[in-house]
């Protein structure tokens, strides 16, 4: 394993962020205004902020203004070691000019990758096929959940998200345009959130144990018992950065085992040292049956993965598993590349080392902040809950709104969502800047307290 370096992502504080016209600038303006012609179903971000971006470089992004700003989104959790980050731009690059796809046949890039990920992932994760985008992974997995198992329904959870496709979207919350009903044998299940749990214990500590127990009781009276498995976020990336407690995944693989149901994780989101490990799930000792991984598996070039343990590997087989992008060698020749980025730079260490320093930094701002009723960090993913009222814990839809843009206007690109601020910086990022990057946010949050409280 290497060792962290800062210097190539060091950037001149001094100079950066840099915000020299009010946002959105006249060319971010005007160029997103020829396209809204055109283009719609833009995300909560770019609503709020509609910039146009040019170029981004490590942990800095610039619009077509000129306003640089420091990257606490990675995109939306992709860009995790860093924008162009040249060693993976060069791979890409070569394949584009030599062999851009071959459907899937074997190539020698798509070995070494698949090489790679069998030395480098979990226990006996060792069967693997390669996708473009998240839904389309999780989509397999499910079939292969039900090839593994000869079983079809599934249990999954609130607020997780799986994808955007219909079995994908019937793991998760649904809205009148998902369909006309969640597709036959989904369940969802409510799952242990540290800061607002459903059942506690008599001091006050959420009980894991009850949660399983309904879990017990749900699959006996509202499903027919044929469970091929239960679908989870380790950590819940839509929601809200929701981090469960340390106990959860390791009694529910427990739970799920004694009753022949697999478990199968979605780290689309959390995976490639997103929280400081290749899994998240390897946090807590747990080995999934079948896990997808994504978003940073190629830092941006559209490559996922579902990856399966040796026991249920014939089950891929009978699925149709390919797809027409798939393992291109540009794909591979990416994701080989993030593999030895995160090795060669000692990344997944330096991730935890910044779990550290965000952690101290918010350590206090529940006590110094009456909007602030939750922070929560892993590894490079972190969320701040904002709160009407501490004791009843209600949600500050508006607070979380007004610290978003306020901290966007300072210079800051990051992720909105409702009472809850969301926050991705790539784990390649130095301290200096980290610590710039919070003290936006909390300049952010004092100001919004200001003018919503006085």
């Amino acid at each position: 394993m290497g060792k962290y370096n800062p210097a190539p992502y060091q950037l001149d504080l001094t100079a950066i962020p840099a915000i020299k016209t009010a946002l959105p600038g006249p060319k971010s303006t005007a160029m997103h205004s020829r396209a809204s012609k055109y283009y719609r179903g833009l995300s909560g971000q770019v609503r709020l902020f509609p910039v146009a971006f040019e170029r981004g470089q490590g942990c800095m992004m610039e619009d077509v203004d000129g306003n640089k700003y420091i990257d606490f989104s990675s995109g939306i959790y992709v860009t995790t070691l860093g924008h162009c980050h040249p060693k993976i731009s060069e791979a890409v690059a070569n394949y584009a000019k030599k062999l851009m796809n071959c459907h899937d046949f074997t190539t020698e890039i798509k070995t070494r990758l698949l090489e790679k990920m069998a030395a480098t992932l979990p226990g006996d994760l060792k069967c693997f096929q390669l996708y473009d985008c998240g839904t389309a992974a999780v989509e397999a997995g499910l079939r292969t959940c039900r090839a593994a198992t000869g079983k079809h329904e599934f249990l999954s959870c609130f607020q997780d998200f799986h994808g955007k496709s219909g079995h994908s979207i019937g793991l998760a919350r649904m809205t009148k345009f998902s369909g006309p009903s969640r597709e036959p044998g989904f369940y969802l299940l409510p799952r242990p959130d540290t800061y607002r749990p459903l059942w506690t214990r008599a001091d006050g500590t959420l009980d894991t144990e009850a949660y399983l127990d309904f879990y017990d009781k749900y699959i006996k009276e509202c499903t027919t018992g044929q469970i091929a498995a239960f679908v989870a976020e380790p950590i819940q990336g839509w929601a809200g950065s929701v981090m469960p407690p340390d106990d959860f995944f390791p009694k529910l693989k427990k739970f799920l085992e004694e009753r022949n149901i697999l478990f199968f994780a979605d780290e689309v989101l959390t995976s490639m040292g997103r929280t400081g490990k290749t899994l998240c799930c390897e946090h807590w000792g747990v080995l999934p049956d079948v896990v997808t991984l994504g978003k940073g598996f190629g830092n941006g070039f559209p490559v996922t993965a579902m990856a399966v343990r040796e026991p249920y590997a014939d089950a891929v087989d009978k699925i149709s598993a390919s797809t027409s992008y798939g393992g291109n060698p540009m794909a591979c020749a990416a994701a080989l590349a993030c593999f030895e980025v995160i090795e060669e730079e000692g990344l997944l260490e330096h991730a935890m080392h910044l779990e550290e320093l965000f952690k101290q930094r918010m350590a206090d701002w529940t006590e110094k902040y009456e909007i602030v009723g939750d922070t929560r960090c892993r590894g490079c993913l972190l969320g701040i809950e904002l709160v009407k009222d501490k004791k009843l814990k209600t949600p500050f839809d508006e607070a979380g709104k007004m610290v978003y843009q306020k901290a966007f206007a300072k210079g800051l690109a990051w992720v909105p969502a409702g009472h809850i601020l969301r926050m991705s910086p790539p784990i390649v990022m130095p301290d200096e800047v980290a610590q710039k990057g919070m003290d936006i946010i909390e300049e952010a949050i004092i100001e919004t307290q200001k003018e919503l409280l006085g």
